[in-house]
């Protein structure tokens, strides 16, 4: 029978998550960039006493980092690890069909369509992309890894994305990460933080100023399409389109 070590103390890592206030902190902090204190307090509606407590909490319980600028703090989630296991929870939350169906109606089309997730693409973007790599015999991905082919490594290259992973990072270089939106994988890891920047570079995406949605510029669809033979239309676009023409014939009518 596998028993936790005295020293690993689960039940209170999920004392940290649990309360609701901490809880909204840490996903509004689920896109990799740092928020202060005075931010997350509006996040969570709370005070700011109450927040730097929250706040103090997680820093000290190891699930976000600090850093001081002047008169300001900033937090941020710790790593990888940490929005993995975020990420994860987010996904059990929402596990039953019933709960499904709640979720979904909750989650902004514009998050649904592409967002980060931490560092790394997610969303019907990310999942999209994942999907076309695999379809072209660059990738192959399981649920517990996921393996560049030579084919990948060609494509990888020609687009600006580096192959091997350097200096001394303990991340995997290409992981699979189940989108809690979609229910199906996205590429994590450090591929999947390198896919992210890249298309930042290039101008193919734009972060929001404030939270997690990314939007697909005209030049990254046609990116994406040439690239990777990956044809991206939001669905928020296509229902307002549609609802659009609909509106139209009735006039026309």
């Amino acid at each position: 029978m596998l028993r936790v070590p005295p020293d690993v103390n689960i039940a209170d890592v999920g004392r940290m998550v649990g309360e609701p206030a901490r809880a909204a902190m840490l996903v509004a902090l689920l896109d990799g960039r740092a928020l202060t204190a005075t931010e997350l307090a509006g996040v969570a509606d709370v005070t700011r006493p109450t927040a730097s407590a929250h706040l103090t909490r997680l820093s000290e319980g190891g699930l976000l980092r600090k850093t001081t600028r002047g008169r300001h703090r900033y937090f941020r989630i710790a790593g990888p690890e940490v929005a993995a296991m975020l990420e994860g929870m987010l996904l059990v939350a929402a596990g039953s069909a019933a709960l499904r169906k709640v979720a979904g109606a909750r989650i902004e089309p514009a998050l649904r369509d592409a967002r980060t997730c931490y560092d790394h693409l997610a969303g019907r973007l990310g999942v999209g992309l994942a999907e076309a790599l695999v379809a072209k015999g660059a990738l192959a991905l399981t649920e517990e890894a996921g393996e560049i082919t030579q084919t990948g490594r060609d494509l990888l290259a020609s687009f600006g994305v580096p192959t091997e992973v350097t200096g001394r990072s303990q991340r995997l270089y290409c992981r699979p990460c189940m989108d809690w939106s979609e229910r199906r994988w996205h590429i994590a890891g450090v591929l999947g933080t390198a896919l992210l920047q890249r298309c930042l570079d290039l101008g193919w995406v734009d972060r929001a100023l404030e939270g997690r949605a990314v939007t697909v510029t005209e030049k990254g669809r046609r990116g994406f399409a040439q690239t990777f033979d990956f044809e991206f239309t939001a669905a928020s676009t296509a229902t307002a389109g549609a609802a659009s023409s609909a509106a139209e014939y009735r006039h026309a009518r």
